[in-house]
């Protein structure tokens, strides 16, 4: 294999291709995305997705090449129209099953005499760490026809992982499998975070602390402690309306943190979107900080309807006007009636919450989705504070969210 062409620049081809690029120099990497402004970000000092560790790789490679995409049916009529040779074409993204069926279909009925292998690689990254998960994986999964055709693609990407990755971590199987072991783990996952946060809303009615539950769970060695951590979900959200119907607090509210997860800049399915959205129609006025999540991102987060998938980065931000983005976390909690911890950014450890405590409207209240911060400490300070699966405050016992 002397060339690859991933379709899709973003925190998944972009982290791949940088680690293919470096671990395999005789190997020709040429990225293709639909967006210009990604493209061009990438081809500059100023990389458009923030991972830990990938600054480091592509400093040094050189400029990439790439190419406007439009949606990836016809990516595929694209590849079967530039393709003057057989190809292997792989599939990275969490798809359905059979969607490598349907990019042959689409491939061979738009090509003569061009033979195509259609193989699954999914990926198996999480943000924050994908730089890690790259270079050290838990394995790595190749799915493609049980033909001699077919295997001989598989052994090719084979080869290019190889350079790296030990050969007990890469897994072979067929395309369906490969497609499906993607989806089957994510659903794991989802319901590791499900059950936690069930045993989070135990905690808070009898007093036991998640953490410790999720701990001494976790030592299991059938269950493990991955994907054990509670965090935000409605409830939180549901407890600021019901303070700010019966006492009017909530009307300057402080938001530490828009990704949706720390040492990440993706805001995709981030839990900070409902909780301000559900803020500003109850006439809140809310004040964001997050160090890698800008304010254009920001806002056109809070003003679109659902994630537009195929133009993420054309959109332009409509302002909302009960919504200040700073670059300072004592800066966006300066007069706050309450803070939301919404990212478990480690500066979020850092910082002085008696020096926030004192430049905050009183009662000053501080809900911490993450567990980032030490309610005990911050009680002694003067806060009302609640956090995801502690005991909680006296003061909101009797509040209807949680009573119910």
């Amino acid at each position: 294999m002397v060339k690859i062409c991933p379709l899709g620049a973003g925190n998944v081809g972009g982290p791949t291709m940088a680690v293919i690029a470096l671990k395999c120099p005789a190997i020709e990497v040429v990225v293709v995305d639909i967006s210009v402004a990604r493209i061009v970000a990438w081809n500059s000092d100023v990389l458009p997705i923030y991972e830990p560790g990938l600054d480091d790789v592509t400093r040094g490679l050189g400029a990439g090449k790439a190419a406007d995409l439009t949606y990836w049916e016809s990516v595929a009529r694209m590849i079967a129209d530039v393709s003057k040779s057989d190809n292997i074409v792989v599939e990275k993204s969490t798809v359905p099953v059979k969607t490598a069926e349907a990019i042959e279909k689409i491939l061979t009925h738009n090509s003569e005499g061009i033979n195509f292998q259609i193989l699954s690689n999914p990926e198996f990254l999480a943000e924050g760490i994908a730089m890690q998960d790259l270079f050290n994986p838990d394995r790595v999964l190749i799915g493609g026809c049980e033909t001699p055709e077919g295997q001989k693609a598989i052994q090719a990407l084979k080869e290019v992982y190889a350079n790296w990755v030990p050969e007990d971590r890469i897994i072979t199987t067929n395309l369906w499998s490969a497609e499906l072991s993607k989806l089957a783990a994510n659903a794991f996952l989802a319901q590791r975070i499900s059950s936690v946060n069930a045993i989070s809303a135990l905690c808070e009615a009898t007093g036991a602390d998640v953490a410790e539950v999720a701990y001494a769970v976790g030592k299991d060695t059938r269950i493990g402690p991955k994907f054990l951590n509670a965090t935000v979900g409605k409830d939180m959200l549901n407890l600021g309306c019901d303070v700010d119907v019966q006492h009017c607090f909530w009307q300057e509210v402080a938001i530490l943190g828009f990704a949706f997860k720390k040492d990440a800049g993706d805001t995709r399915e981030t839990a900070a979107l409902d909780v301000c959205k559900g803020l500003l129609q109850d006439k809140a006025s809310i004040s964001i900080y997050d160090p890698q999540v800008t304010e254009d991102q920001i806002q056109r987060d809070l003003t679109m309807s659902k994630f537009d998938w195929d133009h993420p980065l054309h959109l332009q931000p409509t302002l909302v006007n009960q919504v200040t983005v700073t670059w300072d976390a004592y800066e966006a909690t300066n007069r706050a009636h309450g803070v939301c911890i919404l990212t478990e950014w480690g500066e979020f450890k850092q910082l002085d919450y008696k020096k926030i405590y004192d430049n905050m409207q009183k009662p000053a209240f501080l809900f911490d989705s993450w567990n980032v911060v030490d309610q005990e400490k911050l009680r002694e300070i003067g806060f009302i504070g609640y956090s995801i699966g502690k005991p909680l405050d006296p003061w909101l016992k009797d509040m209807p969210a949680v009573a119910l």
